[in-house]
C-alpha cells in the first residue's frame, strides 16, 4: 500500500474522491461579517455553508435554519451518500429532517464512486435547482474537498479513475521507487511534478490525467469563482468537550446497533473494500464480526479515528479566512447563527 493511505474516511487516493482536512478563524460579529463575493456580490443568489468538524451541530443549525428561511440542504459529507450506512454516520433520519428537503443523501449503493467533479456537478445542480425554487440552499458537511470544490469553483479534470493504471503505476513505484515517476511527470506535467513530488497518490493521479486527456493536469485545473453570494459558517466547539461529545455519540451508535448494521450489509453482499466501509465506524468494526477484536477496543479505535480525523477537520477550519467562527457551547449560539443569515440575506439582492 502506498504511504498516507489511511484515511478516516473515503479520502479518494488519488485526488478524485473525497475527504480532506478542516482550522479556526478568529471570532466575528455581525458588524465584522465576512462573505465570499465576486464583483457583483450582493446581486448575486444566496447559498449559506455550514462548516464544522464531526459532532459539531452542523445537520442540526442546517434544518433550523432551512425551517426559519424557507430553506433546502445540500449535503457535503461523503459518509452521507450511501444508501445502508445510517448509524455509523450519524445520518438524518425522516423525522430529524423535519420535513426539509435533502440533496445528495442516500443517492449510491455503497459499491460505487463519487468522484470530486462528479460531486461538485451534482451539488452545483441541487443549488440552482433550489434556486429556481426561490429558496435557500444551506451547503452542509463536513468534507472539506466537497466544501471548497464547490465554493471555491474548482475545475476538476472530468478524468475517471484508471485501476489497471493506477495499479502499474503504484508497481513501479514499490520496486524503483516514487523519483522514477516524478521523472516521467516533469517531461509532461512540470508544475505538477513540482507540486506532488513527494506525494506518490498525486504523481499517479497527475500521469493518469495526462495520458486520459493528452494535457497537463495543471492547466487544466484552476477556480472559477461560483456565481453565487456565499456566506460561511464555521461551527467550533473546544476540543476536550469536541471529544467528550464525539465519544457519547459513539457510545450511543453502538447501542443502537451499529455492530448489527454493519453486519448486515455485509450478510446483503456489500465488499468490506467498497469505498463506503472507509467511513469510520464500519472498518473499524470488520475484526470485531471476525471474531479478531473485541468490541471494547473497537469501541476504543472508532473514537481514537474519529479524533484524529477532527484533529484535521480543525486544521482546515483554522485556514479558511472566510468562515465566521461560532462556538456551539455558548447557550445562544442558535439564536447567533440565526442573526447572522438574517442580516446577511437583509444586506444582499436575496431571490428567496
Amino acid at each position: 500500500m502506498l504511504p498516507g493511505t489511511d484515511s478516516a474516511i473515503n479520502t479518494g487516493l488519488y485526488g478524485d474522491n473525497t475527504g480532506g482536512t478542516m482550522n479556526e478563524p478568529p471570532e466575528a460579529g455581525l458588524n465584522d461579517l465576512q462573505t465570499t463575493e465576486s464583483a457583483s456580490g450582493k446581486d448575486l443568489p444566496p447559498v449559506v455553508v455550514i462548516a464544522g468538524p464531526t459532532a459539531v451541530g452542523k445537520t442540526r443549525l442546517a434544518i433550523e435554519l432551512a425551517i426559519r428561511f424557507g430553506g433546502e440542504v445540500v449535503n457535503a459529507d461523503s459518509r452521507y451518500l450511501y444508501r445502508g450506512f445510517v448509524i455509523g454516520v450519524a445520518k438524518p433520519d425522516g423525522g430529524e429532517q423535519r420535513g426539509v428537503p435533502h440533496h445528495l443523501i442516500d443517492i449510491l449503493d455503497p459499491g460505487e464512486e463519487m468522484s470530486l467533479a462528479l460531486y461538485q456537478k451534482r451539488a452545483n445542480e441541487a443549488i440552482r435547482t433550489i434556486h429556481r425554487r426561490n429558496r435557500l440552499p444551506l451547503l452542509t458537511g463536513g468534507t472539506p474537498l466537497y466544501l471548497n470544490a464547490v465554493i471555491e469553483g474548482w475545475r476538476i479534470p472530468e478524468v475517471p479513475p484508471d485501476p489497471e493504471f493506477r495499479r502499474h503505476m503504484e508497481e513501479i513505484v514499490d520496486r524503483q521507487g516514487l523519483d522514477s515517476l516524478v521523472t516521467q511527470l516533469a517531461a509532461v506535467d512540470p508544475v505538477a511534478a513540482e507540486r506532488a513530488a513527494t506525494n506518490p497518490r498525486r504523481v499517479i493521479r497527475a500521469l493518469e490525467i495526462h495520458r486520459a486527456a493528452g494535457q497537463p493536469m495543471s492547466q487544466l485545473e484552476g477556480k472559477t469563482p461560483p456565481p453565487w453570494h456565499l456566506l460561511q459558517l464555521g461551527l467550533t466547539m473546544p476540543r476536550d468537550a469536541l471529544f467528550r461529545a464525539i465519544d457519547a455519540r459513539v457510545d450511543d451508535q453502538i447501542a443502537r446497533g451499529l455492530a448489527n448494521e454493519v453486519r448486515g450489509l455485509l450478510d446483503a453482499g456489500v465488499d468490506p473494500n467498497a469505498s463506503a466501509f472507509s467511513s469510520i465506524g464500519y472498518r473499524q468494526m470488520l475484526p470485531y464480526l471476525a471474531g479478531e477484536a473485541t468490541l471494547d477496543s473497537v469501541i476504543e479505535r472508532i473514537k481514537y479515528d474519529t479524533h484524529r480525523y477532527v484533529r484535521h477537520q480543525e486544521t482546515w477550519l483554522r485556514r479558511s479566512s472566510d468562515l465566521i467562527r461560532i462556538d456551539v457551547t455558548e447557550p445562544d449560539w442558535v439564536d447567533r447563527a440565526t442573526d447572522i443569515v438574517q442580516n446577511f440575506l437583509e444586506r444582499g439582492n436575496s431571490n428567496c
